[in-house]
């Protein structure tokens, strides 16, 4: 029995020695796989985790850079950057957004176009982190919000630096204005592979100058690596690359002389173009109305948004590169000079003028009743006879018609340095059929060819396409594609780069043709009966010029026009092309007045005064009331 014993309790304890053994060799095994699993995080993977560490410890800010100055050709600052505070609220940290608006009104001033604003941002960004509820803060507003911001959450005051346009609506459609990044921008600048660069800038170019050179203006984003706390506040800056600002862009464009024209308006919608004939600087492009660029800045609310988007006079249409216009008979003389190139009339070719044109069955009446009498081509130019340009157009066909003009830029687009511009339309039987869909639609008349030569019909163009066609007779039929920028600076090195004039083509005109257009263009404002007469009389040099009118709503068959008795904006609109000097242009422009009726009472004014500042340097007698019309004008262009 004691020997049965003692054999189990040696049992027991070679047991027990096997299961310590086990057991020791699973502490050392885990042992092992600890010292592994330590050797493997703090050896094999340290480079990983330090930098995951550092993350965690420093972070990369960006700093926008300035934007660059727009200015005019002697220096006037036309967009620049003001620095202020504004009140912005993180969304991604913010609870209930609605009481915190309503909790941050008792302190700073929130009204109700500052929500509608800040909904409207919310619904338009791209990133949807920090956005401003209020901009431009005072001094007071501050203060008051720093002595309470524990009490906000995800809120906080920001330095920033505002876009603003000294000039308010003046040449509001050159300069363009600026808006907040939306997601359609951010995927533009991913294709363009520039998407780094704009890290930290929350608004880019929408219109005008500051789109179109908006890589110029931009600059290059600057960074910051700071040390952060536990809760992400910065403790200190490790390092710091400094931001480039962007160049400034200076115009060809005079202010002052824009200011000059968009007062000649006098309020009533219209454009113009003034072009610098040897160069093809843009000295001024009024498109009015206009609108303040100022209100796009921090984000237009939409009750303003409404007033301009909803007005019947389209205040945000750029009329002098997009506004397409019948050009009336400020057509003529590529018409005449067109005729004289073909060998379809001589100077000295007359016709007897009856007051009217028959083709086919359909009178085509001249402005005058009774006509002109005998009139050459100089005499149609200058009373402008409608009834020797039917006659003409007829004899020249609608083929030789557009191969004619198509030299001179019409029904193309110029080339200027804006965003936007029509195409407009040179009418031809191949317009025609790419057109229409309806093959009865497509076919060309010969009855149609008749209004073309009076500048109606599908004519339609753009007042930068009458100044480019202008400019290139001025000088001698050397085109030069428009630009407003004159040169583009560094603001850190000063290097300027200039854009040079780029000669487009040059017409291969006959010098005689050429220079008796120009004469007769001469008489338009010099000869007695001329229809521009009246506007340049007591003018101290000689300018060429043609007036125009153009029908807004086609006229019944046999229909007398009556002004009075139609409506404002049915009315005609009033045309005029001018260069001048004569003998060595400085200056040609195109003056479209909607609705402002013959070209010689309404837009042949506005020619004169622009003229009269440009060369002589003399303002108007009210510079800021309308341009007089000439009341006595009762009948032709």
């Amino acid at each position: 029995m004691r020997l049965a014993e003692l054999k189990n309790h040696e049992r027991e304890l070679r047991r027990f020695r096997v299961r310590v053994g086990i057991a020791g060799i699973a502490v050392l095994v885990a042992f092992g796989l600890l010292l592994a699993r330590m050797i493997y995080l703090q050896v094999l993977q340290h480079d990983y985790y330090q930098t995951k560490a550092e993350d965690n410890r420093i972070t990369i800010v960006p700093i926008p850079p300035n934007r660059g100055l727009i200015l005019d050709r002697n220096g006037e600052v036309l967009s620049r950057n003001d620095s202020g505070y504004t009140l912005e609220i993180s969304l991604s940290k913010v609870q209930n957004l609605e009481q915190t608006i309503d909790r941050l009104s008792g302190l700073v001033e929130i009204g109700p176009r500052d929500r509608s604003r800040f909904k409207k941002l919310m619904s338009e960004t791209r990133r949807s982190d920090s956005l401003p509820i209020r901009t431009r803060l005072t001094d007071e507003e501050v203060a008051r919000f720093a002595a309470n911001r524990f009490r906000f959450p995800g809120v906080e005051i920001k330095a920033r630096l505002f876009r603003y346009y000294p000039q308010g609506e003046s040449a509001s459609h050159v300069i363009g204005y600026i808006g907040r990044i939306n997601e359609q921008d951010q995927e533009r600048l991913e294709e363009l592979g520039v998407e780094a660069n704009y890290r930290g800038t929350d608004t880019i170019g929408r219109r005008g100058i500051e789109a179109s050179y908006q890589q110029d203006l931009h600059g290059t984003t600057g960074f910051e690596q700071l040390e952060i706390d536990a809760a992400g506040r910065g403790i200190r800056v490790l390092s710091r690359t400094a931001p480039q600002p962007g160049d400034d862009v200076s115009l060809a464009l005079d202010i002052r002389l824009q200011k000059v024209a968009e007062q000649a308006f006098g309020g009533r919608r219209g454009a113009l173009v003034a072009i610098e004939p040897s160069t093809g600087a843009v000295l001024a492009l009024v498109s009015e109305p206009g609108f303040d660029p100022n209100l796009f800045v921090d984000g237009i609310d939409p009750q303003s948004w409404d007033s301009l988007n909803d007005s019947p006079d389209r205040p945000l249409n750029d009329r002098a590169i997009a506004g397409l216009y019948p050009p009336g008979s400020t057509l003529k003389p590529y018409l005449a000079l067109a005729a004289l190139e073909l060998g379809k009339r001589t100077p000295k070719s007359t016709i007897r003028d009856p007051g009217y044109f028959v083709f086919g069955d359909r009178r085509f009446r001249d402005d005058k009743v009774g006509g002109h009498g005998v009139v050459d081509m100089y005499k149609s130019i200058v009373e402008s006879c409608d009834t020797y340009y039917y006659m003409l157009a007829n004899d020249l066909g609608i083929d030789a018609i557009a191969r004619s003009l198509e030299p001179f830029g019409f029904g193309s687009r110029t080339g200027i340095d804006l965003d936007g511009e029509a195409t407009g339309v040179l009418p031809s039987p191949e317009w025609k059929r790419k057109r229409f869909a309806r093959r009865d639609q497509q076919k060309w008349y010969p009855g149609e060819t008749i209004s073309i030569g009076i500048g109606q019909g599908y004519n339609a163009y753009t007042p930068m396409q009458l100044a480019l066609a202008v400019a290139t007779l001025a000088n001698g039929g050397a085109m030069y594609r428009p630009h407003l920028v004159d040169h583009i600076e560094n603001p850190r090195t000063g290097e300027r780069r200039y854009i040079q004039p780029h000669l487009e083509r040059r017409l291969p005109l006959n010098e005689a043709n050429l220079e008796f257009i120009k004469r007769a263009m001469a008489g338009v404002n010099r000869e007695q009966d001329g229809t521009g007469a009246r506007a340049f009389a007591g003018a101290q040099y000689t300018s060429g010029g043609k007036t125009g009118t153009a029908q807004v709503v086609a006229l019944k068959q046999n229909e007398k026009y009556d002004e009075k008795n139609v409506a404002e904006r049915h009315r005609d609109h009033s045309l005029f092309i001018a260069f001048a000097p004569l003998d060595s242009p400085k200056i040609a422009l195109a003056v479209v007045v909607e609705n402002g009726g013959f070209g010689a009472r309404a837009a042949a004014p506005i020619a004169r005064t622009v003229l009269d500042y440009y060369l002589l340097g003399k303002l108007p007698d009210k510079p800021n009331g309308p341009v007089r019309e000439d009341e006595s004008v009762k009948e032709g262009d």
